[in-house]
């Protein structure tokens, strides 16, 4: 196998903590404007029920889970509950919005999709680090 420069590693662990900060930044704004509450309305409107507590642990979840995520704590577990959030957000709200974000439409899935393939990268470089420890 080939040696992993200390460079590559540089901007794996630069990308993980980006990844992370936007995540731990949606779920502060969230919880900072209210939105926890609409989104738990939205979740009960849906027919989810609890949809208040799921919104609210969802939240803290984006907080938590994105700072243990920028640390290499636990990713293993912390990815694919991300994946779980986020694959489901595209469902239920991103997919009959259409593909873009902005410009050709709003709120879309594009940046949903680019949030999941990171996760996943995310997800299979944690052997590229435990390769390098050992």
């Amino acid at each position: 196998m080939q040696q992993l420069t200390p460079r590559f590693l540089l901007v794996l662990h630069s990308f993980r903590i980006v990844l992370s900060l936007l995540l731990i930044i949606h779920g502060v704004v969230r919880l900072s404007v209210g939105g926890a509450l609409h989104f738990g309305a939205y979740l009960e409107e849906e027919g989810i029920p609890a949809g208040n507590i799921i919104a609210y642990l969802l939240t803290f979840f984006e907080i938590v889970g994105g700072c243990l995520l920028a640390l290499r704590v636990y990713t293993k577990w912390i990815v694919p509950v991300f994946l779980i959030e986020i694959i489901l957000g595209l469902i239920m709200v991103h997919a009959k919005e259409g593909w873009f974000v902005v410009g050709y439409g709003r709120n879309g899935s594009e940046y949903s999709v680019l949030i999941i393939i990171s996760l996943v990268l995310i997800w299979f470089s944690e052997d590229v680090f435990k390769k390098t420890v050992s």
